[in-house]
């Protein structure tokens, strides 16, 4: 299988898995569907932006695919230390905030890159994605549900795969500032590159594998919670905690601030922050409260499998 074949493929993939996964989406959801926006980007490529407002179970998501290519932009020549080198990017990114706080947000991204000479070979080829799950109140058997479906995922390919990139989910998503995790996590695999052992095409197939398995891993658990009860003190919470999700997102994530400075689309990139957020001054949990039990969970990651 040649190159540019693998980019015409991924891109094919996700552009399918975009319609599964929003038709899925808005069949559960009842009310809201999704306002697509098609966009083009001045220095080449585009993408199909999808966001999803104000429903009977997601007050707001999106499920974004975008392709783009052209030159590398100086600020990440230094960073890939190269050259004059041009590239193509592609993936689907997706955010989904539901209006319940027993419902947990939820993000995945599945992407593939290369990077061209002057002469347009391809010097670099990779891979890259993962699913993640942020809960407002812990329920453990959501955890493990989410955790067993990534593991029965990564184990149809390699069994370290799991162990490795369920480690490497709960070193990423980490708030340092705040000494926590995002949420309870999942899986995160970057720069997956040939080698002996695996093939792009079967790096191709493994991210395939798992961006199949997203609807599997998080609808059984938002069917699970989103007729729950809840207060105004636990939605409150909910929307605090949101604050710590906007934190990570713009302190730490290296995909936002590939978009930034890349030229990405803003409204695209940024459509990831939930749209009710709290900032309370030095807001500590009750002690033995439900709430005090997620912090605890999140500052010291558990083996969910």
């Amino acid at each position: 299988m040649n190159y540019t074949k693998m980019k015409d493929k991924f891109f094919n993939y996700i552009h399918d898995l975009q319609d599964t996964i929003t038709s899925k989406l808005e069949a559960i959801d009842g009310k809201a569907t999704f306002q697509e926006d098609l966009w083009k980007r001045p220095e080449g490529g585009g993408g199909r932006t999808r966001v999803i407002e104000n429903g009977n179970v997601f007050e707001k998501g999106g499920v974004n695919i975008s392709g783009v290519h052209g030159k590398l932009p100086e600020s990440m020549q230094a960073y890939f230390g190269v050259k004059d080198a041009d590239f193509f990017a592609c993936g689907l990114s997706l955010v989904l905030h539901p209006k319940n706080p027993m419902v947990p947000t939820v993000h995945a991204n599945w992407r593939y890159f290369e990077m061209y000479d002057q002469a347009g070979n391809i010097v670099d080829q990779w891979f890259g994605g993962g699913q993640d799950l942020t809960p407002y109140y812990l329920f453990e058997d959501d955890a493990k549900h989410f955790h067993q479906t990534c593991k029965t995922a990564c184990d149809k390919h390699h069994p370290e795969f799991y162990h490795n990139y369920k480690a490497r989910c709960d070193d990423y998503f980490y708030n340092a500032h705040r000494n926590e995790g995002r949420g309870v996590g999942g899986l995160f695999f970057d720069y997956c590159k040939q080698t002996d052992a695996m093939s792009m095409q079967n790096w191709y197939d493994f991210v395939t594998e798992v961006g199949n398995s997203f609807l599997e891993a998080y609808v059984p658990i938002v069917e699970k919670r989103k007729d729950l009860d809840y207060t105004k003190a636990q939605r409150d919470w909910q929307e605090i905690r949101r604050g710590r999700y906007v934190e990570f997102n713009l302190v730490h994530d290296k995909g936002t601030l590939f978009g930034l400075k890349t030229n990405g689309r803003i409204e695209s990139i940024l459509m990831s922050l939930p749209p009710h957020v709290q900032w309370v001054y030095d807001h500590h949990p009750e002690k033995g409260s439900d709430e005090e039990k997620l912090i605890n969970v999140l500052q010291n990651p558990i083996d969910w499998v």
